[in-house]
């Protein structure tokens, strides 16, 4: 089972990658790609899968062999210890939207930004 917002993300996010040149930019669509994902994997409507904690382990070391630019990367490593600490995904997806927007431009925070909404719909169903 997975989350009703992915679907539409994953899209996003896919044609994001295909616009992006080789390199930090790439590195960084798809790095918060990976960590929206695992964000919207931990929120309800699902419950907690038994594996969380092991995807997000495995999520944190994927990004540490990618190179987005400086600030998303703090962003990302950040978000990945928040989610850890099994915060909000909606709280951790809304502190995304800033360096994405910075990074990546408005059109993709915005999808970081819908993903949140997403999430926080989803914990008050």
């Amino acid at each position: 089972m997975s989350h009703p917002a992915l679907p539409t993300t994953d899209a996003a996010f896919a044609d994001a990658l295909a616009e992006s040149p080789r390199g930090e930019g790439r590195d960084g669509v798809f790095a918060l790609w990976l960590v929206v994902r695992a964000a919207l994997g931990g929120a309800p409507p699902l419950a907690a899968p038994a594996g969380q904690q092991d995807r997000l382990r495995a999520v944190a070391a994927r990004l540490r062999s990618l190179h987005p630019p400086a600030p998303l990367r703090r962003s990302l490593q950040a978000a990945i210890a928040d989610l850890q600490r099994a915060t909000a995904a909606s709280l951790v997806l809304s502190q995304l939207v800033a360096p994405t927007a910075e990074c990546h431009g408005r059109p993709l925070a915005e999808v970081v930004s819908a993903a949140a909404r997403a999430a926080r719909a989803g914990r008050a169903a």
